[in-house]
């Protein structure tokens, strides 16, 4: 077999190392995002129903702060 040969084929087995190992990488790197969406997901879900919750308790203090005070003496 010519060296040119030789180099050619170890070219190609080292390339197809390289895709398993890439392929490899690729697919933890999917899951670990997969991960982080999922948490953020949940933390996005937690701070909406804090806002909500907040919302609440703050609504009926600007309806008193708006209301004029009925017993005040003109």
């Amino acid at each position: 077999m010519s060296s040119n040969l030789k180099a050619t084929i170890e070219r190609i087995k080292s390339l197809e190392a390289e895709k398993k190992s890439l392929e490899l990488e690729l697919e933890s790197l999917k899951k670990m995002v997969d991960a982080k969406a999922a948490t953020l997901e949940g933390e996005v879900g937690a701070l909406r129903d804090e806002v909500k919750t907040l919302k609440v308790l703050v609504e009926p203090m600007e309806i008193a702060h708006k209301q004029p005070d009925l017993n005040k003496v003109a």
